[in-house]
């Protein structure tokens, strides 16, 4: 980082603490917004993609160096736009009290969702548009505000939503603060309402441990090694053209990837196949063909060719699924062809880190059980993909593994079901949004009971105790005996 960059960081945490006190107090003065604002506002961001969608595809491009038009129109800007519509339909009746049965004569009890107030929200790089806003959906149809630190591995995009927001929103409704690792740090350490962070564990980490001292509740989003299994019953074609299309999205920079695949002994031959038939209808060329994303930068090129490497010389045999001719790796362009490793095995760092980039260990086994183990034994992770038409063999892994969620004969699928949660569990993260998940995690469910004007069981609750309170304690607690 030069000195103008420091100058700029150290500028940018200074002002952090006059921003959370400008939004904290919009808060205390304008109090819980209305359903026409909150319209409001999403409409405002939904106009604002629909609008700058060109540019910020061109300006996630330039940070890559090469990423698919096409990738990010669908995935950073469409899919947003669909989140926005579908939340506006639904968030006034997800706004509503929820009304309880009474738990005593003439009393009244309901939970009313309020705005936490002012919401964090740290994105990552590698889908710096859906990953920075999508969080913010939620935030803005609860009522919040919200303070943005996108990434700085992904400097263009990262610029060019700071100036978006800033045009389309005041800064006591969303801000945006931009700057390196110093800036993340001190944004982590602020007293929000609520903060979301969506990363590596190991970043993850720190982050709780900042977030601890204000006690703000976090929402992480974490990542981490999500397995796809084969089913001796699956229609293979079918299965492998879907998870070879899932790890190219992106050149597998993507957090539910998937890391690794399990297939039966007997099928990885024709695993390896149908892969490589599959790889050659989506890319007749790789090196330099625009559809085909680059790795975002050197560090991460060289941290995935540094994985290949490790497997090969730890007895891993590495299958390019390159074109004839073709290098399967290009340092100009930062783009390396999709690989399986196969006879991976235990010491291999493959197997013991994220893999973010397109390779695909294959792990062979015998039998479900050993497969169900197999994922069993290592961290539980964000998503996990089951390929197969045995509906008992389905309800096992189901009923056997953990993980954040689940796609059925397909990768992926999952996050684009705005009624169903997103997040991980234990490793991979925990809290959740999308959807009515995002609004309730970014709401304080505020219980109220009204007492009954009039409450004749008073006078057995309170002293001087005596037959009444006595009689009344043998009579309660011979209703909840066991039977």
């Amino acid at each position: 980082m030069n000195n103008n960059e420091s100058r700029a960081d150290l500028d940018t945490i200074a002002d952090l603490p006059r921003l959370l006190r400008l939004q904290k107090g919009a808060v205390i003065r304008e109090g819980t917004p209305n359903l026409s604002l909150r319209h409001d506002r999403l409409a405002r961001l939904s106009s604002m993609l629909h609008t700058n969608r060109q540019e910020l595809a061109d300006a996630i491009s330039q940070d890559f160096g090469n990423r698919a038009q096409a990738t990010s129109l669908l995935y950073d800007v469409l899919a947003l736009i669909a989140s926005i519509a579908q939340t506006r339909e639904h968030f006034p009746n997800w706004s509503q009290p929820e009304i309880n049965p009474s738990p005593a004569p003439g009393v009244i009890s309901r939970v009313e969702y309020q705005p936490k107030g002012v919401i964090g929200v740290i994105s990552p790089w590698n889908f710096p548009v859906q990953l920075a806003l999508g969080p913010i959906i939620g935030i803005l149809a609860a009522g919040n505000r919200a303070i943005l630190k996108p990434s700085e591995l992904t400097p263009f995009t990262s610029e060019l939503l700071k100036s978006l927001v800033g045009s389309a929103f005041d800064e006591a409704e969303i801000a945006v603060v931009t700057g390196g690792q110093a800036v993340g740090a001190a944004f982590t350490e602020l007293a929000f309402d609520h903060l979301v962070f969506t990363g590596g564990t190991a970043v993850g980490k720190h982050v709780a441990r900042a977030a601890a001292n204000n006690l703000v509740p976090l929402t992480l989003e974490l990542g981490g090694k999500s397995p796809a299994i084969v089913s001796n019953t699956v229609d293979l074609e079918q299965a492998v053209s879907r998870i070879i299309s899932a790890k190219v999205l992106n050149s597998g920079q993507l957090c539910v990837s998937p890391d690794y695949v399990l297939v039966p002994y007997d099928k990885q031959d024709a695993f390896v196949q149908i892969a490589k038939t599959v790889t050659s209808q989506l890319f007749p060329s790789l090196i330099g063909n625009p559809d085909y994303t680059s790795i975002v930068n050197n560090h991460h090129f060289n941290r995935i060719n540094d994985l290949i490497e490790d497997a090969r010389d730890k007895d891993a045999n590495i299958v390019p699924l390159s074109p004839v001719g073709e290098p399967s790796v290009n340092p100009e362009t930062r783009q390396i062809a999709p690989t399986l490793v196969l006879n991976v095995q235990e010491g291999q760092k493959i197997l013991e880190e994220e893999i973010f980039g397109p390779l695909l260990p294959v792990v062979t086994y015998s039998n479900i059980d050993e497969a169900i183990n197999y994922v069993n034994s290592r961290p539980r992770p964000l998503a996990l993909y089951y390929f197969g038409t045995d509906a008992d063999e389905e309800r096992l892994v189901l009923d056997k593994t953990v993980s954040g969620g689940v796609t059925i004969n397909d990768c992926v699928s999952h996050l684009s079901d705005e009624n169903l949660p997103f997040g991980g569990v234990g490793p991979s993260g925990y809290g959740h949004y999308h959807g009515i998940y995002g609004f309730r995690t970014f709401s304080h469910a505020k219980a109220v009971y009204r007492q009954a004007d009039v409450t004749p069981v008073a006078a057995l609750l309170n002293p001087p105790f005596g037959v009444q309170n006595q009689s009344f304690l043998e009579q309660a607690f011979a209703a909840f005996q066991a039977k």
